[in-house]
């Protein structure tokens, strides 16, 4: 086993985590959502707290488990959390009931994100999270920024894509854009970016627009 490997094993394994999150992703699991894995769920959480998060928007419910971690680490925040599976929304609310978190703290919005974020108020949100129809990344994460407040910040998971991302023999249409988003955020002048390689990859960019 390589250094890496024995790096990320002893990642997975050490985390635990909470049990309402656990019955969330068994329930996601059966439903064939796939959610966000617990090394960055305990990523995204600590980033929540860290930001005093009270605005979050997530794209892709995966059935209440990335939303239960954000909320987790910003349990002062208001979560919207947008979706075009009922069926993986009305799991999300269950999860969010069973963890005894106030109706009050979360709404769900059905439908395609394509059509949900361009009504969204800009600059009004402190964390964006994008996990939904990977192949959309890029407009995912465009609306995002717009959307995130001057030094909010946006989360892309998944975005090694399975290690495919390092291969340059793999040019499929998912591994391309999250490939292409690296780049790119990693060039551009208007936000600051890093990628995590826990778990599955997790891509962090701060909105850095308006800075002057």
């Amino acid at each position: 086993m390589s250094e890496h490997d024995a790096n990320a094993r002893f990642i997975r394994e050490s985390i635990v985590e909470p049990d309402a999150i656990a019955r969330a992703r068994a329930h996601a699991i059966e439903l064939g959502a796939s959610p966000i894995s617990a090394a960055v769920g305990a990523q995204i959480a600590v980033l929540a707290a860290a930001t005093g998060a009270r605005s979050i928007v997530e794209i892709g419910t995966g059935a209440g488990v990335s939303g239960l971690w954000l909320m987790r680490g910003a349990p002062q925040a208001v979560l919207t959390s947008i979706d075009n599976e009922p069926e993986h929304l009305a799991a999300a609310r269950q999860a969010f009931a069973d963890a005894k978190i106030s109706s009050t703290k979360a709404r769900f919005i059905t439908g395609r994100a394509a059509d949900v974020l361009p009504r969204m108020n800009e600059a009004s949100y402190d964390i964006v999270l994008v996990d939904a129809d990977a192949e959309n990344v890029i407009e995912y994460v465009e609306h995002g920024l717009r959307l995130a407040r001057n030094g909010g910040m946006v989360l892309v998971p998944r975005v090694l894509a399975g290690g495919r991302v390092a291969d340059p023999v793999q040019r499929d249409a998912v591994t391309a854009a999250y490939r292409s988003l690296i780049q790119e955020t990693q060039e551009s002048s208007a936000v600051l970016a890093a990628v995590s390689p826990t778990g599955e990859g997790l891509l962090q960019l701060v909105s850095i627009a308006e800075r002057g």
